[in-house]
């Protein structure tokens, strides 16, 4: 497993050195020792870390969170504070940059290790939760839909998916759920995207939690729809009836 590499911002120079020597026996790397914010920006745009560790309170022009303030500007990457002050203003001051964490000095190597770990955790998650929301921007796009195809991301894998084959729409809270009758795939993204990307003339919403393939429909029993010879059912919300008997022919 490749080592992380953090920017130490520290303006005292004893204890930058101490915190990467903290560092080094935790099994991180260095990508640099700042000890103003204009040097910190500029190492952080070299180096590209995958954290920073900020000192709040930075001799000279800049303090540690308009540093902050300007690496975010920039770069993706989380900033963990660092401070001997835990006061009501710094804390007000410092919370709107949206940092990783905060640490308060004097402070245990396994506080230090923890909190970078958490960190780094949880960016990564929110790294992945964008990716997969951007991807599905382009996945589901009409221009996709045309050709009959859309690939879904599952795995770690692009699966190519025909429209044809999909049984039903569902949504689930913060998640949307695309069925086809032997498999299904659970992205992030919501019923009203889902709605505006889909083909219009194959799809039609039933329920604000439903959308079905209308060739699919096997049969209407009531307030339901019978999908997959029977073996599933779906419920028809009130409000897109209308629109459903729109998209059927009756005779």
């Amino acid at each position: 497993m490749s080592k992380n590499n953090i920017l130490v911002v520290e303006d005292e120079s004893i204890v930058s050195k101490d915190i990467q020597q903290s560092l080094k026996k935790l099994g991180y790397n260095i990508a640099g020792a700042a000890s103003t914010g204009e040097k910190a920006i500029l190492l952080a745009n070299e180096t590209k870390p995958d954290l920073v560790l900020m000192d709040i309170m930075l001799k000279g022009d800049m303090s540690g969170i308009e540093t902050a303030e300007k690496i975010k500007e920039t770069l993706n990457i989380p900033v963990i504070y660092l401070t001997a002050y835990a006061d009501e203003n710094t804390l007000s001051k410092a919370k709107v940059t949206e940092p990783y964490g905060y640490i308060i000095k004097p402070f245990k190597e396994i506080d230090l290790h923890t909190s970078i770990e958490m960190a780094l955790y949880k960016h990564s998650k929110e790294q992945e939760i964008v990716k997969e929301r951007d991807f599905l921007y382009s996945l589901v796009e009409n221009k996709e839909g045309d050709d009959g195809v859309i690939f879904v991301k599952s795995n770690s894998r692009l699966v190519k998916v025909k429209t044809t084959d999909i049984l039903f729409v569902e949504a689930l809270k913060d998640y949307v759920v695309i069925n086809l009758s032997d498999v299904r795939f659970t992205i992030h993204s919501t019923m009203k995207d889902i709605e505006k990307k889909l083909p219009g003339n194959d799809f039609v919403r039933v329920h604000r939690s439903y959308i079905v393939r209308l060739n699919k429909i096997t049969a209407i029993e009531q307030t339901n729809i019978v999908m997959d010879g029977g073996k599933k059912l779906i419920p028809i919300g009130g409000s897109y009836k209308d629109d459903l008997y729109n998209k059927i022919k009756t005779i």
